[in-house]
């Protein structure tokens, strides 16, 4: 049986111990937020800064609002997002990240541990240090499991990339900045002014 991290021996990426699966991610007391991408364990370095905080409150808040008396919901991190390959099984899943934003269109993959299966829109905002696991582990587990659609913001930068699933591919937008609205298929009917998320700052 392999040892379990306690909260001072979890580190990015984890490959000191070997991989993990969903049933030891319960298992663990650990304050800080962590994150399982084909077995391998990812903590948060650090709290999200404040400019992290704003952009993902702006764009909560616009979901949450437009989605108001649909059937579709937003959820923030921390939730659990669980993306099975083969098994629904806790000892199966080897997966379970959680986006900074993710709306769910399917009330079947919501239980009272998060969701059980991709969800229809992820939001991710970049930073410091986890762009890598952003724009390369991330986008792999989302496209093979079938997230239809995948924002990735960049602070910094005020710039937004959208990547939509076509025929089982992301199909990547061209990027989106100040000055632009974009539009969502996954959440159809769904715009947003970048204005009102870059802004202000």
């Amino acid at each position: 049986m392999e040892k379990q991290p306690d909260k001072d021996q979890v580190k990015e990426p984890f490959t000191d111990y070997g991989t993990y699966t969903y049933a030891d991610y319960l298992s663990w007391e650990i304050d800080e937020m962590v994150e399982l991408i084909r077995g391998k364990v990812f903590r948060q370095a650090a709290a999200p800064r404040v400019i992290h905080r704003r952009i993902s409150g702006k764009i909560f808040n616009s979901l949450y609002n437009f989605l108001e008396g649909k059937p579709c919901e937003v959820f923030a991190a921390p939730f659990d997002v669980r993306l099975p390959v083969a098994s629904k099984r806790h000892e199966d899943i080897d997966t379970v990240v959680q986006p900074d934003l993710c709306v769910v269109c399917d009330p079947e993959k919501l239980d009272e541990l998060g969701c059980m299966g991709s969800p229809d829109l992820i939001v991710e905002i970049l930073s410091p240090g986890n762009n890598k696991k952003e724009l390369k582990l991330k986008y792999e587990v989302y496209e093979a499991s079938g997230v239809r659609e995948y924002w990735v913001i960049h602070p910094d930068e005020r710039t937004l990339l959208i990547y939509f699933l076509d025929q089982g591919q992301f199909r990547a937008s061209r990027l989106y900045t100040l000055g632009d609205r974009v539009s969502s298929q996954a959440v159809p009917g769904f715009e947003l002014e970048l204005d009102s998320v870059f802004v202000g700052l």
